[in-house]
């Protein structure tokens, strides 16, 4: 997570609310999912994403990216298998993402999320997003 969201400190002049949530919590509370690479015993966590459950249905609560496995996939990857577990549940699911945070958005974008709204929300001016969950074609 550090290594993932530092870089946007200096872009959104304070810590990304990722770099605040309580990931004990989520680990307890929340459906985690992780893509590591193991290899000769060893494990090394490339990504992650946490589902939450709201009243208003599920969110993509954070997803995160190693730096040095950017642009591989994974984040695409691990979408793809969480939107397989979600279709089990609802038709579709949604996310927020700060409005500093572009290169996030465009992916969103790529994926099929479609923007629903913008607004200031604990302390961050954020974009929110909807995805309908379609049946898989692979």
């Amino acid at each position: 997570m550090e290594a993932a969201y530092t870089s946007y400190i200096a872009v959104m002049g304070q810590k990304p609310a990722p770099m605040l949530a309580d990931y004990a919590a989520h680990l307890n509370q929340d459906t985690v999912f992780v893509a590591e690479r193991i290899s000769d015993q060893t494990a090394s966590l490339l990504a992650y994403a946490i589902i939450i459950k709201k009243p208003s249905g599920y969110w993509l609560e954070n997803i995160a990216v190693s730096p040095a496995a950017s642009g591989q996939g994974r984040g695409s990857a691990l979408i793809r298998h969480l939107e397989d577990y979600l279709r089990q549940a609802t038709d579709h699911y949604q996310l927020y993402t700060n409005i500093r945070m572009t290169a996030n958005m465009a992916w969103y974008e790529r994926l099929g999320f479609v923007e629903t709204r913008r607004e200031r929300e604990d302390g961050y001016e954020r974009v929110f997003y909807k995805k309908i969950l379609t049946t898989p074609t692979h």
